[in-house]
């Protein structure tokens, strides 16, 4: 595509985003500068629709962008359109305030909502994908302890250990020490066999005791726990109610389903994801777009968050805070690890 076409597609995608209004040639040569006349626009324009990447709705009409329009408009962004530093910071000093990973979760997906007057998403950490950063063995009684695991993310999980007999707090206080030598700083999966080798080192009386909590330990390393999903801003979409004259209640079915919201957000990465239109997996969100990158981790993502609005969205400022927002939260989780 020659740069004019590209500035000119640029133009009508940036016009109607703004207006909702079909744009016209006339409108491209008074209010974007390009140095060309509108018989000229007109041309360039007549190939884009040959391409497909802009439509004419009804005759007589300006041009809007095709989701294919969309896509190479995206596609084509030299860089991402940053955040004034105003917005920076109202974003730092929101999520400064979070008390823990609950807190955090909510608070980014209020923010992001807010921000962008989108639907907000965002995926808790996942555990499969997480370290450990300690385990706590606590008596309860001489014969019961509770067992708390909390992963490098924040996230935590618990469970009450029925022991074979009474323990001492020495003996306690050794098998956690020797827990966490092995695990800490290694994922879930590993746990298995990074403990294997600690039941040896205690005596007969005491295996059966030392079995049944690693017994408890793999357990709740390996099992598959429920990823937690959360979104905020729903009624954003009320602002777009032409955008989705016909689909606004198979769109918000799709919503409410958390498995959609997980397979969304699924494949999104440490570069930002832009999902449009047609392009949705979903049938019921095809005339949406997400925007949406992972969080969390320079190598592996923990989780992920995003937005979904219509396909008429300010595709550079949602990356822009989408992008900044995930910074934000993935500075969070590694400075309280």
């Amino acid at each position: 595509m020659s740069s004019r076409r590209l500035e000119i597609l640029r133009a009508i995608v940036d016009e109607y985003v703004a207006t909702q209004e079909p744009v016209g040639s006339k409108s491209i040569a008074d209010r974007h500068g390009l140095g060309i006349s509108p018989a000229t626009i007109r041309n360039e324009m007549a190939v884009l629709e040959v391409e497909g990447l802009i439509t004419q709705p009804h005759t007589s009409a300006g041009r809007i962008p095709t989701d294919r329009g969309y896509r190479v408009f995206v596609d084509k962004l030299a860089e991402v359109k940053p955040l004034s530093s105003a917005e920076r910071r109202a974003i730092e000093v929101f999520l400064e305030g979070a008390l823990d990973l609950d807190d955090v979760v909510m608070r980014t997906v209020r923010l992001l909502a807010d921000v962008t007057k989108q639907v907000a998403v965002v995926q808790y950490p996942s555990m499969i994908k997480s370290r450990v950063r300690h385990i706590e063995l606590v008596s309860l009684t001489p014969a019961r302890l509770m067992m708390v695991l909390i992963t490098d993310a924040g996230r935590i999980e618990q469970r009450v250990i029925e022991l074979a007999e009474d323990v001492s707090e020495h003996f306690l206080h050794t098998l956690r020490a020797q827990l966490n030598t092995q695990m800490m700083g290694h994922r879930l999966p590993d746990v298995a066999d990074r403990i294997s080798g600690i039941l040896e080192s205690y005596s007969l009386n005491d295996r059966k005791n030392v079995a049944i909590v690693m017994s408890s330990v793999i357990e709740m390393a390996m099992e598959r726990h429920e990823e937690k999903i959360v979104l905020a801003g729903t009624a954003n979409l009320a602002r777009f109610q032409e955008d989705f004259s016909m689909t606004m209640h198979p769109v918000l079915e799709a919503l409410e389903e958390q498995v959609v919201l997980l397979r969304l957000l699924g494949d999104a990465g440490q570069s930002i994801k832009v999902r449009i239109g047609g392009e949705q997996q979903d049938v019921n969100l095809r005339s949406t777009s997400l925007v949406a990158v992972g969080y969390g981790s320079d190598d592996v993502p923990l989780g992920a968050l995003g937005i979904i609005g219509p396909t008429r969205m300010d595709y550079a400022g949602s990356m822009a805070a989408v992008s900044a927002v995930a910074r934000y939260v993935g500075r969070f989780i590694n400075e309280g690890a």
